[in-house]
């Protein structure tokens, strides 16, 4: 027969899990601020109040739990067994929500990323972090090109990295012997 807790345990466990500063979420923020990107956390004015925000490249970063947000991932396949119908319920309340939030989000012109617990798994994590890294820099390639931003091009005549030919004195010089 399998453990059970009882309900005052169980309310004891779920009232200490964290919304902020998870492990997951710290994985990101610490991988975004090795990269050179800076942020703000949980920005109040946004919708949904994203986990990460970069204003500077209008994009909303979400690092989502599996079994909070529902997510049909191989991590999350086992639910709560009791009270089945409030937890079913409470999954598609907070996917619609996410959704919206998103939507939202992006009709406001910002870019959304989210990234999944299951993502950041040791086995998946370079893999997933790499796939960010090319998300984020897409971004910044669109908005500089979008915003008019243009590197100078040099001449052709200043592309040449030698010099020009230049008359150098070839006198030779004696060398002077050693003294023995």
């Amino acid at each position: 027969m399998a453990d059970r807790m009882t309900r005052e345990q169980r309310h004891r466990c779920m009232s200490r899990i964290r919304g902020r500063d998870t492990k997951p979420e710290m994985v990101v923020r610490r991988w975004l601020w090795h990269q050179g990107f800076r942020y703000r956390l949980c920005v109040k004015a946004l919708p949904g109040r994203p986990d990460i925000v970069m204003r500077k490249w209008r994009t909303a970063i979400f690092v989502n739990g599996c079994f909070w947000h529902g997510h049909e991932c191989e991590n999350n396949r086992q639910r709560p067994s009791t009270n089945t119908q409030f937890w079913q319920e409470k999954f598609e309340r907070n996917r619609a929500r996410d959704a919206r939030n998103q939507a939202l989000l992006q009709a406001a012109g910002w870019h959304v990323i989210v990234v999944w617990e299951c993502q950041l798994s040791p086995k998946r994590r370079a893999e997933t972090l790499r796939d960010l890294d090319l998300a984020l820099s897409r971004i910044v390639l669109q908005q500089n090109a979008s915003s008019g931003k243009r590197y100078a091009l040099p001449e052709a005549e200043a592309a040449i990295a030698a010099e020009a030919e230049t008359a150098y004195k070839t006198e030779s010089k004696k060398k002077k012997p050693r003294n023995e």
